[in-house]
Parts: C-alpha cells; structure tokens; sequence
C-alpha cells in the first residue's frame, strides 16, 4: 500500500514540474482581439464565403457584357455540298466548278476558316433579377462576416474572463492551502501537547490533502483556458496565458438596451429576403422575350491561317420560349414559396432575439443579486473563520469546526468569483445581443 501511494505522489510531482516547466506567457485582451482579428480560422472561412459570394456577384456581369469568341477550323472534304461551300467562302468559284459532274463528285477540297463571333445582350429582364440577387447575397455574405466577428469577439471576452476565473481560483486555493497547512502545524503541537487526538490531526491532514487536489483542478483549468485562447488565435504554442489584468465587476445600462434591426445579422436576413425576391422576379421575367444582338468577322483559305476571303455578318434576334412544358410555372410557384419562407424565417428570428434579450436582462438581475448575496456571504464566512481560528488556538473550538469553517470560506470565495465571472459575461452577451 505504501508503495502505491509513493507510486501516485510521484506522478504528481512529476505532473507539476511539467506545468511548471510551461512557458507563462502574459497577454492582455487587447492583443488576443488582434490576433483572432489577423489569425482566426473561422473569420477566414467566414471572408472566403463572401468572396465566393462576390465572384457569383460578378459573374453576372453577363448580363451587360458582350460574349467575344475566336476560333480556328481546319476541314478536308469530299462532299459535294460542304466542298461548294468552301470554295465559295474562299471565293474561288469558276465557270468550270458549275460542271454537274464536279458538283457531284468533288476532289478532295481544304478549307481553313478563322471566326470571330460577339454576342451582347440588350435585353434580359430575368437576368438583371438575377443580379441584383446576387447583389443582395454578396453583401448578406458581408454582414455575416462581421456578425461572426462580433461572435468572435464574444468568445474572446468569455474565454479571457474564464482565465481570469481560473487564476482567481488557483490564488484562492493557494491561500486556502497556506491556512491549512497552518493549521496542521498547530493541531500538531496540540496533539503533542495532549489537547488533540490523533484523529483530529489525521482530518486536519485530509483537508490539506482534499486542498491539494483541488489546486491540482484549478492549474488544469487553467491549461484548458490557455488552451481554448490559442484556438481561437491559431497558435499552436502550448503556453500558460495570464491575463495582465484580475476579475472584477463591471458595469453597465440595461434600460434602454432593445433589438436593433440594424444588427448585422439580422440585416443580413433581410438582404436575403431581397434575394429571394429578386429571384421570383427573375422567373416571373424569364416569361419574356429576349433581345440579344450577334456579330462576326470570317477569313477564309484553302491554307492554314491564312485568309484570302473574307465576310462579316451582323443582326439582332428575338427569341421567345413561348412554352416549357410546366417548367417555369413550377420555377416562379418555388421561388414565390421560398420568398414566403424567407420572411417567416425573419420574423421568428427577430422574435427570438427579443426573447433571448429579455431573457438576459432578467439573468443579468439575478446576477446582481447573487453578487450582493455572495459577496455578504463571502465577509461572513471569512470573520466566522477568524473567531473559530482564535479560539482554536486557545483550545476553544473542535477540530471539526475549524476546518468546517475553512473549507466554507474557501468555497464562498470560489462562488464570488464565479458570480462576478456570470455577472460580467451576461453584460458582455448583453451588448452582443443590442450591438448595431
């Protein structure tokens, strides 16, 4: 038994001397906002989708810009009417070609044609919808953008007050363990004295213990906080980060805090629901004919790019998809319901933002509350221990009590902290929750 608990001691001193071997790292919140700002995975992934959103957005350019195309085409043929047609595209007919027998057996005829073809929309009223849709996406695209920075910044402020959280309590623990250790010493000369027995000292030593361990947790807490912070900023150092500045109450308004619809994220969802319209405008339109002018510039030879002869062509055309089956009439009935979905969409997540507002306004009371209470809790504890220690010393007060009395403060401070941390996190999610 002595060996496995020798065994077990060793583990942890070699545990400790790992985190203490730990580079500690002192960082403010100010620097962890820059970082995440520069760094951040999410933020990156966040501005790629917008861009992606602006590449769609300029692919619609389309709609306005002419479609320019070049080529090449190099053709040997014997058949009488694609072989006329070549000689006359190079402008070589003569008299002696008109001969039927030529015309029906043909040699072996080349021809080499260079094309150069343009085409521009002049009128497109269901892709002009279709832009302005991917207008409307693009910059929805670019409001998430900065609500998931605002999301970002959230984290930030929770994880670095979790930090805080976690070298308060490690201070705590730390304080709890020199007053333990105390009074081990004192219930020591007591026992030696013949005032304790030895079971009271042997409880005193389990507290010291239980004390131990829980200082164990709170280093381990801290790790995990450092470790959170520095996903956040993408580094994979494995640092100790602590906060140049301690856990305390902040303060804010919460009267005239309301929803603002030009919160980001709630505009976006509006800029959506525009984009759900321009694109029922769009099928409604696509029931419309459509005016495009063409052109082309032709060069052509028997010989590789070579062009002897040459021609252009230039007009315009109507063009009316005058029926699709049920195509478009299935189209515009989507879009329409996709438009109605939108709006929903919009509404429920106004209302629940309102709700989840007035839901944080009242947790941020109880908050308040509790911050009294505990910090009252906190003062009453600490003079209760004071007495029971003075009188412990004076052989006064049992055991028991004494280190009921400790283990009490140690835990009401533990709660205050824990309170200021609820306290000012729910202010922080307050602002989130208001910011335009």
């Amino acid at each position: 038994m002595k060996k496995i608990v020798t065994n077990i001691l060793i583990v942890l001193f070699l545990f400790s001397l790992q985190l203490g071997a730990q580079e500690i790292v002192s960082i403010d919140k100010s620097e962890v906002l820059s970082k995440i700002s520069e760094n951040n995975l999410s933020l990156k992934i966040s501005k790629e989708a917008f861009n992606a959103a602006k590449a769609q957005y300029k692919q619609s350019n389309a709609v306005f810009l002419p479609n320019i195309t070049a080529s090449h085409t190099g053709i040997s043929t014997t058949n009488p009417l694609m072989a006329f047609g070549s000689k006359l595209n190079q402008g070589i007919l003569t008299q002696n070609d008109f001969n039927p027998s030529l015309l029906n057996n043909p040699e072996r005829t080349q021809n080499f044609a260079t094309i150069i073809k343009i085409e521009q929309p002049l009128i497109n009223l269901d892709g002009v919808y279709q832009r302005k849709a991917a207008k409307s996406k693009m910059d929805a695209m670019s409001l998430q953008t900065q609500r998931t920075e605002d999301y970002l910044t959230l984290e930030v402020e929770k994880a670095y007050m979790q930090l805080q959280l976690a070298f308060k309590g490690e201070q705590v623990l730390k304080k709890a363990l020199l007053t333990a250790i105390e009074n081990k010493k004192l219930a020591d000369n007591s026992f030696k004295q013949g005032f304790l027995q030895r079971a009271d000292v042997l409880n005193v030593e389990v507290r010291v213990t239980e004390i131990k361990n829980e200082l164990e947790t709170a280093k381990s807490n801290i790790q995990n906080a450092s470790n959170y912070l520095s996903f956040l900023m993408n580094d994979d150092r494995n640092v100790i980060y602590k906060p140049t500045d301690s856990l305390t109450v902040s303060k804010i308004t919460i009267d005239s805090k309301v929803i603002s619809e030009n919160r980001s994220d709630i505009k976006a969802m509006q800029l959506a629901t525009k984009a759900y319209e321009a694109m029922n405008k769009a099928d409604k339109m696509a029931f419309l004919p459509r005016l495009n002018a063409f052109g082309s510039y032709e060069m052509y030879d028997n010989k590789v790019f070579s062009g002897d002869a040459n021609g252009y062509i230039i007009g315009a055309q109507l063009s009316w998809d005058i029926f699709k089956g049920s195509k478009r009439f299935g189209k515009v009935q989507k879009s329409r319901a996709e438009l109605e979905k939108s709006k929903l969409e919009y509404n429920q997540y106004v209302s629940q933002s309102n709700l989840e507002l007035n839901k944080v306004k009242r947790q941020l009371v109880d908050a308040k509350n509790r911050l009294e209470l505990t910090s009252l809790a906190m003062q009453q504890s600490e003079e209760s221990l004071r007495i029971r220690k003075n009188r412990f010393k004076e052989g006064l007060e049992k055991t028991a009590d004494l280190l009921a009395a400790e283990t009490k403060y140690a835990q009401k401070q533990l709660e205050y902290y824990q309170t200021i941390f609820e306290y000012n996190f729910t202010q922080t999610y307050l602002e989130f929750l208001t910011k335009e």
